[in-house]
C-alpha cells in the first residue's frame, strides 16, 4: 500500500528549509543597507475600521463606504480593514477580499491601507497575506499565532517565513490579552534588524517597560504603534509614532487631532481632548471589541447593529451608559 505525504508536513519543511536560506541571507551586508534605509509607513491615526453587516448578515457595501468617506474627511492617515475590530475570525476569504478592496479603491491616494492578514497558522497567514496584497493593500497587519502559544523563537520564524514569502511591507500586532502569548521586545528588535520588510509593531500588551525598551533601541523608520486608545498620549511622548485605534471609528476628527498635537509636542492641548475622550475609550472595551463600538456607531446612525456569532449586541445593563457618553461628547442628541 502506497503511502501518502502529509500536504502540511510539506508545507512544513518548505517554510522551515526557506526560512534557513532566510536566516542566512539577513546576514548581508545588503539587507542591513535596506533596513538602514527602511522609512516610517506612516504617522498618526489609523483606524481599525469595523465591518458593517446589514440586516440579513452580509457585508453592508453601502455602510462600508461611508464609514471610509467618513474617517478620510475627518483626518485620518491610515485605515486597517478586515483586523480584530473588523471581525476577521468570521469574514470568508472573499469578504476579506471585498472589504479590503472596497477600502483601498475609496481611499487610494488618500490614506495607507493596512489589512488584516493574521493567522495561528503560518502558511494561512501567507494566503491571506496574498489576497489582501491581490486586493491592493498597501501593507498587511499580521497579528502574533493565538491559541498555540510559540516560543518566541517561533515567533521569530513565523514572521520571517510570511516576509520570505509576500511581496508587501508588514506590521506585527502583539495583542497577548487576545492571543495569550507575548512578543518580547528581544524578539521585536530582533525582526527589526534582520527584517527588512517588516516596518513596525502595533503595541498592545499594555506593558510599558516592554514598549520603552523597543522604542530606545529600535532602528530609525521602524515604526512602533500604540494598540491601545487610552495610552496612545503617553506612547507618543515616550517616542511612538501613532497608534491604530477603536475610537477613532467613532471620533475620527477629535482623535486623530489629539494624536498630532502629541506628535508635534503640544502635549497640553493633547492632554485636553485624551481626558475629553477617554471615557469613550475605556467603555469600547466593557464587552469585547467591536461590540461596544459597533453599538455606539448604530446608536449615532451610521451602521447596523449586526454581528456575527459568537459576538452578540451590547448588553441592556450598558446601554444607559452609552448614551450618556454619547450625549455628553455631542454625538448624538
Amino acid at each position: 500500500m502506497m503511502s501518502r505525504k502529509n500536504p502540511n508536513t510539506t508545507d512544513n519543511k518548505k517554510y522551515e528549509a526557506r526560512n534557513t536560506k532566510y536566516e542566512i541571507r539577513n546576514k548581508l551586508k545588503l539587507n542591513e543597507r535596506m533596513i538602514m534605509k527602511r522609512n516610517l509607513f506612516f504617522r498618526g491615526t489609523g483606524t481599525a475600521l469595523v465591518t458593517p453587516f446589514a440586516s440579513d448578515g452580509v457585508v453592508d457595501e453601502n455602510a462600508l463606504k461611508f464609514l471610509i468617506d467618513f474617517q478620510i474627511k475627518n483626518g485620518v492617515e491610515a485605515i486597517i480593514p478586515a483586523g480584530t475590530t473588523g471581525e476577521s475570525a468570521t469574514l470568508s476569504e472573499g469578504e476579506l477580499q471585498f472589504v479590503i478592496r472596497t477600502v483601498v479603491e475609496k481611499a487610494r491616494g488618500k490614506v495607507k491601507v493596512i489589512a488584516g492578514a493574521g493567522s495561528n497558522d503560518t502558511s494561512k497567514a501567507i494566503k491571506l497575506a496574498r489576497l489582501a496584497c491581490e486586493a491592493g493593500a498597501d501593507a498587511i497587519l499580521s497579528v502574533t499565532p493565538y491559541y498555540n502559544k510559540p516560543t518566541q523563537e517561533g515567533l521569530y520564524r513565523h514572521y520571517a517565513v510570511i516576509a520570505e514569502e509576500v511581496d508587501a511591507p508588514i506590521v506585527m500586532y502583539n495583542v497577548p490579552g487576545r492571543t495569550a502569548s507575548n512578543m518580547d521586545a528581544e524578539t521585536v528588535l530582533r525582526i527589526a534588524e534582520e527584517i527588512p520588510n517588516i516596518i513596525g509593531v502595533k503595541e498592545a500588551s499594555g506593558n510599558l517597560s516592554q514598549i520603552m525598551e523597543i522604542l530606545r533601541n529600535r532602528h530609525a523608520g521602524f515604526g512602533v504603534w500604540s494598540g491601545d486608545d487610552a495610552i496612545t498620549l503617553p506612547m507618543i511622548a515616550l517616542g511612538a509614532d501613532g497608534v491604530i485605534s477603536v475610537v477613532s471609528n467613532e471620533v475620527p476628527k477629535l482623535f486623530s487631532r489629539m494624536v498630532r498635537f502629541a506628535l508635534d509636542g503640544k502635549f497640553d492641548q493633547a492632554l485636553k481632548l485624551h481626558n475629553n475622550l477617554l471615557p469613550l475609550m475605556n467603555f469600547n472595551f466593557i464587552e469585547s471589541n467591536p461590540i461596544p463600538v459597533k453599538a455606539v456607531l448604530a446608536e449615532m446612525g451610521y451602521i447596523a447593529e449586526v454581528y456575527r456569532l459568537p459576538l452578540i449586541p451590547l448588553s441592556d445593563k450598558h446601554r444607559s451608559k452609552m448614551i450618556s457618553l454619547l450625549k455628553n461628547l455631542k454625538l448624538i442628541k
